[in-house]
């Protein structure tokens, strides 16, 4: 019986579920207000060292109550200065007493993790002579910071981090709150002292360390904001942080809210998950949104910087209480982002945005696949599109003042507390006098998308309505409805408005429809021009000087496409074309250069005498030091040639173990392809001999299908 015994209390002790499968909280019954950590980062070893102290009153009588910690090992566990009983459950440290409805409890614990997730490493693992960024992030969205600091998953459970962080000295940390001391402990490790003074749920506390630099700005309401980026990306800062202060000082106004905490820091690091992630105070973002000025009109960084912001509010000072209100978060960040960018790039941009969106929305409600804003188990596209066409009509139903007046109270009667959609909606209607139960019934509970109301708002737009009028004529021949096609390029040409001309171009080669490309091409449009390098499959010998001058155009997107169907239409130039790119590098995954590496190795009579040295080049880019975007591109290229060296194969049977899901996922995806062929077959057993374990059990899982 002495086997049995602590599975059976275990199971009825610390059960983390009720008979109904429902996880079960603890919300009601303790209150955690405050965390201080003292913790050591040991990135060579992957490792985190630390020692917490919690306060935290008890509510309701209990003997026992948990904090969640993930394949933690604890020791020296103490209950308002005495050793208190424990269970550690691999998930849960359970601590079992006799509490009493109390005040100002203290635990105090020490720990050790090597954590599978959330925290990353990133390069740690080479060599100290090989360059590289060397980096360590988190990214704790949902509840995953318990996998390196006990704390709680539940997003109710709201408390002040004062962390404190132990690392190598001669590299940048940062995290959530200020900065209140940097000390020089010894000769190889510096100690960050950072200070909260408000409370937040657990999933937003986040540390990035690494090489950077940064910039600063104040602002409107004297909040300082720090901009970091690396040492070799510093002529990019300007572009891509551009519009930051006014982004700030637009949303602060917008919402009517001051914003909630001490200040606020942007972090770009290296093989993010995703584009961003707002934790409280301390944005930490893909460095591949790092961006130049020509690529800034491709593609920027505007969008994500104006909805990390916007969740400083809308998520972090209000949180959800589950993830059936999770439209508050996404929602609400992507309207005030969208806001943010009609504030910058006008109301064409705006109308033309929600124009997309709601193409997007209407395909997949009538595919049946449409969704409830209201249903916790929605798509992004659900969550945030739907979620800001919400809001949108919601302003348009009550009107600016009352929409402005609604959000204001919102957030001050909810602020550092949780909500569901309830709570908003009864202010809205406290603020507007108007019953939402229609607005509640067709915009969040119902699953199609009401796309004739929709199409009604856009109207509002003299630009839309201009846009559907040429958008119509897409069925129309050609011969029919040149004219209008013609008046629509006249000076000065709208953006969107032309493109869509220039798309109903694509596939005409009468003589007049080279006149109306020419017409295209003078608009000087880079936009317009855009499409046409990547809609025009044939380019006729009469436009083939204006599709050049497409190489000369400050746009990644259009040099890449231009170079590609100039160097496949006209090999007679190809070496003119490569020669004229040569020194292009492109987007942060070097798009361009990329491109004309491989053009140049498919390319016999250029640069007959460079071809290793420029293969070499192209190969090296698969290399587990550089960021995984770079490294999907050089393995497509190669791919395309065919020309996978042993350590490509190599680095991409480590791309098939990557933290980085969408990276991991091409990868394996690309090793299947591989393995379909005898001759890669065979070329990865011989290398498996030498493989890590992990890559080795998987390699073999492969091969065995």
């Amino acid at each position: 019986m002495k086997y049995f015994l602590p599975a059976l209390y275990l199971l009825f002790v610390f059960s983390a579920y009720s008979q109904n499968g429902t996880e079960i909280s603890q919300i009601e019954k303790v209150d955690f207000k405050k965390a201080a950590a003292q913790l050591r980062i040991l990135p060579e070893k992957m490792k985190v060292e630390g020692k917490v102290s919690y306060v935290f009153d008890v509510l309701q009588e209990a003997d026992s109550i948990y904090i969640d910690a993930r394949n933690m090992k604890f020791e020296e566990l103490e209950l308002n200065g005495k050793p208190v009983e424990y269970t550690n459950t691999g998930s849960r440290l359970w601590l079992r007493s006799d509490f009493k409805i109390s005040e100002n409890n203290n635990l105090s614990l020490k720990y050790e993790v090597s954590p599978s997730q959330t925290m990353y490493f990133v390069n740690w693992d080479l060599p100290e002579n090989i360059e590289a960024n060397r980096q360590v992030w988190t990214q704790g969205q949902g509840k995953y910071t318990s996998y390196w600091l006990p704390s709680f998953d539940d997003m109710k459970e709201k408390l002040e981090f004062d962390l404190s962080f132990d690392f190598k000295k001669g590299y940048q940390l940062v995290a959530n709150g200020v900065l209140q001391e940097k000390l020089q402990l010894n000769d190889s490790i510096t100690r960050w002292e950072f200070d909260m003074q408000k409370p937040m749920s657990s999933y937003l506390v986040a540390v990035a360390t690494g090489d950077f630099m940064s910039d600063k700005f104040v602002g409107d309401s004297g909040v300082p904001v720090q901009l970091y980026y690396l040492p070799q990306d510093s002529a990019k800062a300007e572009p891509t942080y551009r519009y930051s202060d006014r982004i700030f000082s637009f949303i602060e106004k917008e919402i009517g809210v001051d914003y909630p905490w001490q200040n606020y820091k942007q972090i770009p690091v290296q093989d993010f998950l995703y584009a961003g992630m707002e934790n409280t105070g301390t944005t930490i973002f893909a460095n591949s949104l790092m961006t130049d000025s020509i690529g800034f009109k491709d593609r920027n960084y505007v969008n994500v910087n104006a909805h990390e912001l916007a969740h400083q509010w809308f998520g972090n000072l209000v949180t959800e209480t589950e993830s059936k209100h999770h439209w508050l978060h996404e929602g609400f960040a992507t309207y005030y982002a969208l806001l943010a960018e009609r504030e910058i790039f006008g109301d064409d941009y705006y109308y033309w945005k929600l124009y997309e969106t709601a193409e997007q929305l209407k395909e997949l409600s009538d595919d049946g696949k449409g969704e409830a804003l209201l249903n916790p188990n929605a798509s992004s596209l659900t969550f945030y599109q739907k979620g800001a066409w919400a809001l949108h009509m919601l302003r348009e139903k009550v009107g600016d003042e009352a929409f402005r007046a609604a959000v204001k109270s919102y957030l001050e009667k909810y602020k550092f507390s949780n909500v569901v959609t309830e709570d908003f909606l009864a202010e809205v209607e406290k603020t507007s006098g108007q019953d939402l139960s229609g607005f509640r019934k067709n915009w969040l509970e119902q699953s199609a998308f009401k796309a004739n109301a929709a199409l009604n708002s856009l109207k509002n737009s003299e630009f839309i309505k201009s846009l559907l009028e040429i958008a119509a004529l897409r069925e129309v021949p050609f011969s029919q409805k040149s004219e209008k096609l013609s008046e629509a390029l006249d000076f000065p040409v709208n953006d969107y408005i032309g493109q869509e001309v220039v798309i109903q171009l694509a596939g005409e080669d009468s003589p007049e429809t080279i006149g109306l490309y020419k017409k295209a091409f003078d608009s000087n449009n880079i936009f317009v021009r855009q499409v046409i390098a990547m809609s025009m499959d044939q380019i006729p010998l009469s436009l083939k000087s204006e599709y050049e001058s497409l190489l000369e155009d400050e746009s990644y997107l259009t040099k890449e496409a231009a170079l590609f169907s100039l160097w496949m239409q006209f090999p007679e130039d190809q070496g003119r074309y490569l020669e004229k790119t040569k020194g292009i590098e492109g987007f942060y995954n070097k798009n361009v250069r990329m491109l004309w590496l491989a053009l140049n190795l498919a390319t016999p009579s250029y640069q007959s005498n460079k071809k290793q040295q420029v293969y070499k080049e192209l190969s090296g880019y698969t290399a587990t030091r550089f960021p995984v975007e770079m490294r999907e591109n050089a393995f497509g290229y190669l791919y395309q040639l065919d020309a996978f060296s042993e350590q490509n194969l190599l680095d991409l049977l480590e791309g098939t173990q990557h933290f980085n899901r969408k990276f991991r996922n091409f990868s394996r995806e690309l090793l299947e392809e591989l393995l379909k062929s005898q001759e890669y077959q065979e070329k990865y057993v011989a290398l498996s001999k030498a493989l890590p374990e992990s890559q080795q059990n998987y390699l073999n899982q492969k091969l065995s299908n």
